[in-house]
């Protein structure tokens, strides 16, 4: 049994965390003013800047990644755990070019005209910034940097709430290229706050804040992902969630084998992202001959086939399952209908591949699969912000309601509204 100053004691934890992150909502909102109004060549700056503070601090930056992933290591994270959590000289180099290619990522207008309206008035809708916005993410300090990095494009403020296992990581990346980097052209660098505590208190408390951060990016494994979303909502916080991952490839009656086996090895590149093959369907028709094919090929690859019966959900995320990532599902399904019908209410419909030489067999699975995602003979890695925008994601949203769903980008981190100005007096755009 806990005992009362146990519970008077964890009491205090939350609330001293609770007012960390408030405290760090209230200078990112200080900070967005000033964010807001700069001009386009100085938030390109920035990010330019923050490429640049990438390469320089690369030293800096490795010793503080082995740290955590030797910390990791001693744990017992598992191998695919690992390499979402490892950072390398290549892997510096790709972030610090993402950077420099989005500061060179053009800015969606800021005001659209719509119509004329009675009376010698004009309409025109305008997008505004959120003004702070939170993110919560796990092991992935390259996140650090992503999120950051749309957040200043769409000049928003921010307030980064990482895991322990990537803190000392993200600590790193936020005092030696954010924050330094803001700070370069003028702009206030609480306009980003990265917390410097790792409980789960910090998660519930970022979602808690409804005044200071009305909107909060969450990314990472299902239930802790679900649960936080539950109670921003109880809060009357808005949530873009990225809870659950896992691509399916369908393989038709009149796929080419060969291709069906070179897409199933292409998804399996990484194991612990969310866009990797997690479940293949195969047409009964062509089974015989393709399932032989496609286990040779995850042989090779050392990844374990798991065929009915199964004792788990035909949809179950292997990227998640800690030790048992090099996994993948494989379903023979009567029809195309099948297959579509099991995307659709069997997996997380992040994204789906249909594998066929058939157009019209082609057409109707784009028409019926409803997931984020759909592709013809190509890889579902490629649901993925950079590889679909040229600039990275802050997370991929599987929600399904209107507003950005599937990868959400600076494009998506904005507010409608609509003005209403006399006709002959209308108002320059930022």
């Amino acid at each position: 049994m806990v005992s009362s100053e146990a519970t008077d004691q964890g009491r205090e934890g939350a609330d001293g965390v609770s007012a960390l992150v408030a405290e760090a909502g209230r200078r990112a909102r200080a900070a967005s003013v000033g964010l807001m109004a700069a001009p386009d060549t100085v938030v390109d700056s920035a990010l330019k800047a923050m490429a640049d503070r990438l390469v320089a601090a690369e030293a800096q930056i490795l010793t503080a990644n082995s740290q955590d992933v030797e910390a990791a290591r001693a744990g017992g994270m598992s191998s695919a755990l690992q390499d979402r959590l490892r950072l390398d000289t290549g892997r510096l180099k790709a972030m610090a070019d993402q950077l420099g290619l989005l500061a060179e990522a053009p800015f969606p207008a800021s005001e659209t005209f719509l119509r004329s309206l009675p009376g010698g008035l004009r309409l025109s809708e305008r997008r505004r910034p959120v003004g702070v916005i939170g993110a919560n993410f796990e092991a992935r300090p390259n996140v650090t940097v992503d999120v950051a990095s749309q957040l200043v494009k769409s000049r928003n403020a921010g307030v980064l709430r990482t895991g322990s296992a990537a803190l000392t990581s993200a600590s790193a990346l936020y005092q030696h290229v954010i924050a330094p980097g803001l700070a370069d052209v003028g702009l206030d660098p609480d306009a980003v706050q990265l917390l410097s505590d790792a409980s789960r208190h910090s998660a519930v408390a970022l979602v808690r804040q409804p005044d200071l951060i009305p909107l909060v990016i969450l990314r990472g494994s299902g239930d802790a992902t679900r649960s936080l979303g539950a109670e921003a909502a109880r809060h009357g916080v808005r949530t873009l969630a990225h809870a659950d991952g896992g691509g399916v490839l369908y393989v038709d009656a009149a796929a080419d084998l060969t291709r069906a086996t070179e897409l199933l090895v292409a998804g399996l590149d990484r194991l612990g992202v969310c866009n990797r093959v997690n479940l293949v369907l195969v047409h009964g028709s062509i089974a015989e001959g393709a399932l032989p094919a496609f286990q040779r090929a995850l042989d090779e690859l050392g990844v374990r086939a798991s065929l009915a019966p199964y004792d788990h959900p035909v949809g179950y995320e292997w990227a998640l399952d800690s030790g048992r990532e090099a996994t993948v599902t494989i379903a023979v399904v009567a029809d195309l209908a099948e297959a579509v019908t099991i995307a659709n209410t069997e997996t997380s419909g992040l994204a789906a591949t249909v594998v066929t030489e058939d157009e019209a067999a082609a057409r109707r699975f784009i028409a019926s699969a409803i997931g984020t995602g759909v592709f013809w003979n190509a890889s579902t890695r490629l649901l993925d912000g950079f590889k679909l925008h040229g600039v990275p994601e802050t997370g991929i949203n599987v929600d399904h309601v209107p507003g950005p769903r599937g990868p959400v980008t600076f494009q998506d981190l904005f507010l409608r509204q609509y003005v209403v100005v006399p006709e002959d007096r209308p108002v320059a755009s930022n």
